[in-house]
């Protein structure tokens, strides 16, 4: 993520659509609605400023009616009093100074020039910063499938996702079936099956591209870090010094903790069938990224950059940033909700049980897709890291009926639809309440 914020920048609350909170900055739409009015009333005194139209033919006629010696007579006096004393250029709105032209701050232009133009002045840090405000407060126009032609390049902005050309793509896709290609196709056809908006934008043979994609450029990754840790025993084997021969410095107690975890971290990719190229689940988490993209390019270097950058821990061997994922739902649940946990608990409910998914897939599994994308504009803007808190502020708004059934399990057996607007408010307000060093947790988890 570009520059992801600390928990202290993240508003507590969403800035109200209707009126805005008494201690905060006016919108930018609010500074727009006072330039026109400023606008209008300056045109509208430069207006009265100048003179009528009977004023004007007036003095045409009273010019045309002098007679030639008090013409010469005046241009004679013209010409002396120019020639001593130049008259400064009277402007020409009245006597007003020209008010200089100002160029609009990232605040005050709309997402849609923001990211078309950048930033004014070329101040990255400032639309950047913006472009959250912006997301947050009026969210990314789509209609009502969830479609926008802006959102892809946001959430490449947000991902700080590199540029990519399509030759690099079709060379991964030309290479045919990678080593994970089999696990790939088991999953894709059920990806989000019940979805007819996903089912009628984005086809099976397009999911199976991008996953077979990205798992020949995991495995290429990964094939070289083993060529490096082959390249750097070779010449270890190699070269001796004053403290005896390679085989028996390694004998060292040091040296062979240091290649036990080594091998532990080149290891953990190991626990699945295909290491380290693709784990179930990888086919929702990819879906949003194919059906907002207008090219499978550009779903490709989004949905790398992602896994990749945002949440490896999630994709990595045995998902261990997932289960860290699920201990945090439980922490923050008991921190903030300590009725609730404590039912949860009684009933023998963890997040292992109903929340796996959700934390996987960053609630990609719980439809409506439009809902999804609002919400993932919100956690690329601040950290995928929030959707623990999502899930726990999901938690909160079924807190009645959890608390009324005698098997909540039923409840939580499936979320009901997102709803982003009300899950977003819910888990800004539960960021106060959570100490820094959980939040810390939080951020890293899936690292």
């Amino acid at each position: 993520m570009a520059t992801s914020p600390t928990k202290e920048s993240i508003p507590s609350i969403p800035p109200s659509k209707s009126t805005p909170p008494l201690d905060a900055p006016p919108s930018p739409r609010s500074h727009r609605a006072l330039r026109r009015l400023q606008s209008a009333h300056a045109l509208g005194q430069q207006a009265s400023n100048q003179p009528s139209l009977i004023s004007q033919h007036h003095r045409q006629v009273l010019q045309r009616n002098l007679s030639p010696a008090k013409k010469d007579a005046g241009s004679r006096a013209r010409s002396n009093s120019d020639a001593t004393n130049m008259p400064s250029p009277t402007p020409a709105s009245g006597g007003r100074r020209p008010v200089p032209v100002r160029r609009p701050t990232a605040e005050a232009l709309s997402l849609d020039r923001l990211i078309r133009d950048g930033p004014p002045d070329g101040d990255l840090l400032g639309g950047l910063e913006a472009t959250r405000l912006k997301i947050l407060d009026q969210g990314i126009k789509s209609d009502g499938d969830g479609m926008s032609s802006l959102r892809i390049y946001i959430w490449l902005i947000l991902l700080n996702a590199p540029v990519l050309e399509t030759d690099t793509y079709l060379a991964l896709i030309h290479r045919g079936a990678s080593p994970a290609y089999s696990k790939i196709r088991n999953d894709t056809f059920r990806t989000l099956a019940t979805d007819p908006l996903f089912r009628r934008r984005v086809s099976e043979a397009s999911l199976i591209r991008l996953l077979n994609a990205v798992a020949w450029k995991l495995h290429d990754a990964k094939e070289e870090r083993a060529r490096s840790v082959t390249s750097i025993g070779a010449r270890t084997k190699n070269t001796a010094n004053e403290h005896g021969s390679p085989e028996l410095q390694a004998s060292t107690p040091a040296v062979r903790s240091g290649q036990r975890a080594l091998a532990l971290k080149e290891g953990s990719d190991t626990a699945i069938s295909e290491p380290g190229t693709y784990v179930q689940g990888m086919n929702v988490l990819a879906a949003p990224f194919l059906y907002a993209a207008r090219s499978e390019a550009e779903a490709f270097i989004a949905f790398h950059r992602f896994i990749t950058h945002e949440c490896p821990g999630y994709v990595r061997g045995a998902m261990d940033g997932v289960h860290k994922g699920l201990a945090l739902v439980d922490k923050v649940l008991a921190i903030v909700d300590p009725k609730l946990s404590l039912y949860l608990t009684g009933k023998g409910m963890s997040a292992e049980l109903y929340a796996f998914p959700s934390v996987l897939t960053l609630c990609a599994c719980t439809p409506p897709l439009p809902e999804v994308l609002r919400l993932w504009d919100f956690l690329f803007a601040y950290g995928a890291h929030l959707n623990i808190l999502c899930i726990v502020a999901q938690l909160l708004i079924l807190r009645n009926s959890i608390l009324s059934s005698p098997s909540p399990t039923k409840i939580l057996r499936s979320f009901p639809p997102l709803q982003a607007e009300t899950i977003k408010e819910v888990a800004l307000t539960l960021i106060k309440k959570i100490p820094d060093d959980v939040y810390a947790e939080i951020v890293i988890h899936a690292k």
